[in-house]
């Protein structure tokens, strides 16, 4: 078994968080008891389980991400949603958090975030590359006679 990470979330409906994961993930859930569903789907590396209810104290979710291997694999997993019918927001080639993405994201019924996405190239990184590609000249540029 590959490692996964674990997440918890506590929904306001559980019937269509259920729907929502199902088609997010294009899977079903592998566990499913009163007020508590879970998930573990093949192409992600998490385990979410979903419970009824709020919990009334604790942090706030920004959002979760799911990062994949390829370019390719964005956009395999986007038409995939696509045609599971979820609305999406499409960001391909967007700098983000200190680098350049292909990305999506879906929202679940609740409002949690789900992003899935490619780090093309850190942007720290670029400046070095472009410098390296110029071509180089022996002659100072400001060499008088």
């Amino acid at each position: 078994m590959s490692a996964k990470v674990h997440l918890h979330l506590h929904v306001s409906n559980l019937a269509k968080s259920r729907e929502f994961y199902g088609q997010f993930f294009g899977s079903v859930p592998v566990k499913e008891k009163p007020g508590y569903v879970k998930f573990l789907p093949a192409w992600a590396p998490v385990n979410l389980a979903l419970s009824e209810g709020t919990t009334g104290s604790g942090g706030v979710i920004d959002h979760v991400g799911v990062q994949v291997e390829s370019p390719q694999a964005v956009v395999a997993q986007l038409a995939r949603v696509k045609s599971a019918g979820l609305p999406v927001r499409e960001e391909m080639g967007v700098n983000c958090c200190h680098a350049n993405q292909d990305k999506f994201w879906v929202q679940d019924p609740d409002g949690v975030e789900w992003e899935v996405y490619h780090l093309n190239y850190d942007l720290e990184d670029e400046l070095p590359r472009r410098m390296a590609s110029l071509p180089v000249t022996t002659k100072a540029c400001c060499d008088v006679r």
